[in-house]
């Protein structure tokens, strides 16, 4: 599996975000993540600035449409080849602007696609 960018990202292990990381790990899936606050979940350290996060495959989304818009640039120049709309998530603004840059938009559950085996 490719590398994974949880975005949005939470120490709280109640949020989805939390519970996506751990899962992915458990899959084997190759992750990292990204979130206001710094902290490790399952190994993988979560990270409040962007300088070392590259070659992501996927981005699993975990902001609110309004909260997503200051980040529409640099999730495009990450140019992952897909970015998953967790529920609660979903921009059809965005959506438009990734799929005008190449990038497949996935309007789906991480999880349910982690559980069901097609992530």
């Amino acid at each position: 599996m490719k590398k994974t960018l949880v975005f949005g990202a939470s120490m709280n292990p109640t949020r989805y975000s939390n519970l996506a990381i751990r899962r992915l790990v458990d899959s084997g899936i190759e992750t990292q993540a990204y979130g206001l606050g710094e902290g490790e979940v399952s190994g993988v350290h979560i990270s409040n600035n962007f300088d070392k996060i590259n070659n992501i495959h996927t981005i699993t989304l975990y902001l609110n449409p309004k909260r997503q818009e200051e980040y529409f640039n640099l999730i495009i120049s990450l140019a992952p080849s897909r970015v998953i709309f967790n529920p609660g998530t979903e921009n059809p603004i965005f959506y438009s602007l990734l799929e005008k840059n190449g990038i497949e938009v996935d309007v789906a559950c991480t999880l349910v696609l982690l559980s069901t085996g097609r992530y």
